[in-house]
């Protein structure tokens, strides 16, 4: 599954639709002229949204308009749709200087988003089934201390790529004059998950099959108890369609995925509809999960799940061979080796009295790089946490967990997350309370900092 490729570096950026320079000398610069076509439907939108609302009221008034009036309305919105999306997309610009990314937006009352290099945590470009056709993407940001993500939506394919590529170099450092000329980064393909491996694997998982059964066991039992087709239906529909999220949405969303590695962090590119392209960013990854179902044991596939401070990316490998899987989490987590299951030390005996028979999935052990807590009996999860990434550690017992010396040791990290030793002996849990406090401490002193495009 993994296979050497390089990647060609992108063209020098366009300055599509420049508009002019600001005070300090950036040359503003337009989205794309397909833009005003995706905003054109707002207004559009309003209406429909109306009418689903309150139907009804909806239905009369639409019966009591003429053919004559419907024409006359259909000719007055449509063309007002038009006019504000050109509207929209005339008074939209963006710049680049030297320290930040300038967003310029507003019809009526202007706004200007002001994005500062050095606080960007990831930039994907992402293209959904439409803009592939017409050859546009998005360019969406994360930054530090904002839930919501910035994004230009539209750009041309290749100016967005191109973008990205600047916005990267001048975080990184270079000046602002030979940013255009670095280009992409050139990036080596370490894994491709083949579609009918991931197929296998969605069949494999127990979600799938709960979802499905759900779908035909809930609407099978309300009919022979109620005979209203109305209720079956208010039932099925939501279970199909989260039958459907969990195993179509899914090979949909994560078909052809495909991890390489290049100076400004892990690329991952997915979709079979919409395409994705992102970027795990380096050292700011929180917690690496690997993930084993039940079904899967067999074959010797895990799952690899991320927490990334300030990033929604949440996922790394969708399915691959243990093996594979290791060597690409120690790509993220540079000098770490995942445990086996065997280096895991069990919760004691007495633990089951807290927590009958889920005990037996419980275990724990530290390295001299991370944290690392294992769960599950049936889907077997085990957490990684760098000592570095540990903004805070916990010990926490209820009153039958004190009866039972037994205590739980809870560490916090940069992603608002929260890692669990379970059911830990009392005494191991303090002593593991300071430990890991001060392996924290050294951890972040001794770390490397958290910067695009460095080796």
């Amino acid at each position: 599954m993994t296979t050497p490729e390089g990647t060609p570096r992108a063209p020098r950026a366009r300055d599509g639709g420049g508009t002019g320079g600001g005070a300090d000398g950036a040359t503003e610069r337009r989205l794309h002229p397909v833009t005003p076509f995706r905003r054109a439907w707002a207004p559009i939108a309003v209406v429909v949204g109306w009418a689903v609302h309150d139907p009804d009221q909806a239905h009369r008034q639409l019966s009591g308009l003429t053919t004559t009036t419907l024409l006359i309305g259909l000719a007055v919105i449509v063309p007002a749709a038009a006019l504000y999306g050109f509207l929209t997309w005339w008074f939209t610009h963006f710049s680049v200087t030297g320290t930040e990314l300038r967003i310029r937006t507003g019809l009526l009352f202007r706004r200007t988003a002001h994005i500062r290099l050095e606080r960007i945590q990831a930039i994907d470009v992402t293209q959904p089934l439409l803009a592939r056709v017409a050859g546009v993407a998005k360019l969406r940001l994360d930054v530090i201390g904002t839930d919501k993500k910035d994004e230009l939506a539209f750009l041309g394919a290749d100016d967005a790529r191109a973008l990205r590529a600047e916005l990267l170099a001048r975080a990184a450092g270079f000046a602002p004059e030979t940013a255009h000329e670095v280009g992409e980064a050139p990036a080596t393909r370490l894994l491709r998950v083949p579609p009918g491996v991931l197929a296998v694997s969605l069949l494999l998982t127990g979600a799938t099959w709960g979802t499905l059964a759900g779908a035909v066991v809930v609407p099978t039992v309300l009919w022979l108890f109620t005979h209203n087709l109305w209720t079956v239906l208010a039932a099925a529909l939501p279970l199909l369609g989260a039958a459907g999220a969990s195993s179509v949405g899914r090979f949909v969303g994560e078909y052809d995925w495909t991890v390489a590695e290049s100076p400004d962090g892990l690329r991952v590119d997915h979709g079979l509809l919409d395409r994705a392209h992102e970027t795990v960013p380096p050292g700011r990854v929180q917690t690496v999960r690997i993930v084993q179902p039940l079904l899967w044991r067999r074959r010797g596939w895990v799952r690899v799940e991320l927490d990334v401070a300030g990033s929604s990316n949440s996922l790394l490998l969708p399915v691959a061979p243990r093996e594979i899987a290791e060597s690409v989490v120690a790509r993220v987590l540079p000098g770490v080796t995942v445990p086996p299951r065997s280096a895991l030390s069990p919760a004691p005996r007495r633990a089951a009295r807290c927590t009958p028979l889920w005990w037996r999935g419980y275990g724990f052990t530290e390295t001299d790089a991370v944290f690392a807590a294992g769960y599950g009996l049936l889907k077997r999860r085990l957490a990684l946490v760098p000592h570095a990434k540990v903004q805070s550690v916990r010990l926490a017992h209820g009153p039958w967990q004190r009866a039972n010396r037994v205590a739980d040791v809870h560490v916090d990290t940069g992603a608002n997350k929260t890692v669990t030793a379970r059911q830990r002996d009392l005494g191991e849990a303090a002593e593991l309370l300071r430990r890991q406090a001060e392996r924290s401490r050294t951890g972040r002193r001794d770390a490397r900092p958290d910067r695009w495009m460095t080796s």
